[in-house]
């Protein structure tokens, strides 16, 4: 099987116009990953919920980074999940690739 390419991306974050002394604090990541082997392709979509913490470093909206929003997702939602997303890709592009289902025309269709 061809390897699959998983790519994560932040499609949306959510923000508090003023928490904890801080100004538009995100608080909701809405997040997509996709997987392709070139041919097929699969996809999930989901929220995560991020918390800051007064005191702890804060990066203001305009600076955040595409790669940073992807760390808050994947932190959020923990290493075992983040893999399970990810193996989930290769599950869909498998089944894509060698199906177990198929809907065939009606027979009496023809």
């Amino acid at each position: 099987m061809t390897p699959v390419i998983k790519t994560w991306s932040v499609n949306q974050l959510t923000c508090y116009p003023q928490a904890e002394g801080q100004t538009d604090v995100a608080f909701q990541a809405a997040w997509t990953i996709t997987g392709t082997d070139g041919t097929y392709s699969a996809s999930a979509y989901n929220v995560v919920p991020l918390v800051y913490t007064a005191g702890s470093p804060y990066t203001p909206y305009a600076d955040i980074t595409s790669e940073q929003a992807i760390g808050w997702v994947k932190g959020a939602l923990g290493a075992d999940l983040v893999a399970a997303y990810e193996a989930s890709m290769d599950s869909q592009i498998e089944a894509q690739v060698n199906p177990t289902q198929v809907v065939l025309p009606l027979p009496w269709s023809a």
